[in-house]
C-alpha cells in the first residue's frame, strides 16, 4: 500500500462527489487518484480540480474506473453505478464505501452476495451525528415504543430523487425491529382523506422536498400529555463527506464483508 491511500471517487462532479474531493484534499493520509462520472457527462476530460473549484489537479474526469490505481472506491451516485463499482471492487481487490440510497430489493440482495468477496461499507447516511441518532432512537423505542405513537419526518432539497430518504427508512426499520414490529407492514407513507383513527402499531412517515435543504430527520414519540422529539439537522454535505472518508480509512483494514457506519464508529 502506498504512503497515502489512493481513493477513486465515483460521481465526482455531483453534489456529494464535489464535497468528498474537497475533504480528501484536506486529508493528509489520502489522495485522489481517479475521478469518475457517467459516460455521457458533459465535463468528461476536464481537470476535476478545476471542476470542483480546487484549481488544477492533473486528474481528468473519466467515464469509467481504470484498473491498477487506488485502494478504495467512494460512490455516492446511483444504485446501478454503485453496483457496477462493487463488481469492479470485487474483481480488482479494492475496498468500497457506498453512500447511495434507493436500491431495489433485488439490488440489495446482489450487494449482500457480492460483499462476501469484498470489503464494503454501505450506509444510507455517513454522518457521525446521524449514526448516533440511529442508536438513540432504538434505546428510546425500547422504553417508550409500545405506549407512544411514532412518527418520522424528513426534509431534503428539491432535487432529491428517492422518497422517503434511505435514512428515514432506516430509522423506521430500526425502531420497528426494536419493538417487535415489521416495518413493511406498519409503515404508513403520508395520509389523506377519511382514514379513521390512527392505529397503535403504525409508524408514520412524512416527507418534505423544498429548496436546498441538505437533510433533516425527526423522530417523534407522542404520548398522552407529552411528546419526545429527536432531531438531526445537516448544515452542509461536508459532514457526510467526512463520514465517508472515516469509513474509507476504516474499511481498508477489515476482512471481506458488508459493514455500515455503526461498525465504523464502534456503535454495535
Amino acid at each position: 500500500m502506498s504512503e497515502k491511500i489512493g481513493v477513486i471517487v465515483v460521481g465526482a462532479a455531483g453534489r456529494m462527489g464535489t464535497r468528498i474531493i474537497h475533504v480528501l484534499h484536506e486529508t493528509p493520509s489520502m489522495r485522489l487518484v481517479q475521478a469518475v462520472e457517467r459516460p455521457d457527462h458533459p465535463s468528461l476530460g476536464k481537470d476535476v480540480g478545476e471542476i470542483v473549484g480546487l484549481g488544477r489537479s492533473g486528474i481528468p474526469l473519466e467515464g469509467r474506473i481504470r484498473k491498477g490505481e487506488g485502494e478504495v472506491i467512494i460512490n455516492f451516485s446511483t444504485p446501478q453505478a454503485s453496483l457496477e463499482s462493487l463488481e469492479f471492487a470485487r474483481e480488482n481487490g479494492v475496498a468500497i464505501v457506498i453512500g447511495t440510497t434507493g436500491f431495489r430489493p433485488e439490488q440489495m440482495e446482489r450487494i449482500k452476495e457480492l460483499s462476501k468477496e469484498v470489503r464494503c461499507v454501505l450506509a444510507p447516511n455517513m454522518s457521525v451525528g446521524m449514526n448516533v441518532m440511529f442508536r438513540i432512537v432504538q434505546d428510546v423505542a425500547r422504553v417508550l415504543g409500545q405506549d407512544y405513537d411514532i412518527e418520522i419526518l424528513e426534509a431534503h432539497h428539491r432535487l432529491k430523487k428517492d422518497s422517503p430518504s434511505g435514512t428515514a427508512i432506516k430509522l423506521g426499520e430500526l425502531i420497528a425491529e426494536t419493538i417487535g414490529r415489521d416495518f413493511n407492514q406498519v409503515g404508513i407513507y403520508g395520509r389523506k382523506g377519511m382514514i379513521g383513527e390512527r392505529t397503535r402499531e403504525e409508524i408514520g412517515m412524512q416527507v418534505i422536498r423544498a429548496g436546498d435543504i441538505v437533510g433533516e430527520h425527526m423522530v417523534l414519540f407522542g404520548g398522552v400529555g407529552e411528546r419526545l422529539e429527536i432531531i438531526h439537522r445537516a448544515h452542509s454535505r461536508d459532514n457526510f463527506a467526512r463520514g465517508a472518508i472515516k469509513a474509507a480509512l476504516w474499511i481498508i483494514h477489515q476482512p471481506n464483508g458488508l459493514y455500515d457506519m455503526q461498525d465504523v464508529l464502534g456503535l454495535r
